[in-house]
């Protein structure tokens, strides 16, 4: 997946907001740490800070998520 794609797609997850949405989230993080590493991870979640929307923290792990 592109870091473009991840974008777009969480943006959609972040305007429903819900707690589906959040596993949404970390499921696409989880495909973006696997392709791109753990720095472009923790730069979405600045750059949608979602640490504040869903609790999701810079340097968390989710190469396990959904699996």
């Amino acid at each position: 997946m592109t870091l473009d794609k991840a974008r777009e797609l969480i943006q959609v997850q972040v305007n429903f907001g819900g707690g589906y949405n959040r596993n949404a989230v970390r499921l696409i993080l989880a495909e973006i740490a696997n392709e791109h590493g753990q720095g472009a991870v923790d730069r979405l979640i600045r750059e949608f800070a979602l640490s504040e929307k869903f609790g999701l923290s810079e340097g968390t792990d989710f190469s396990g998520v959904g699996r």
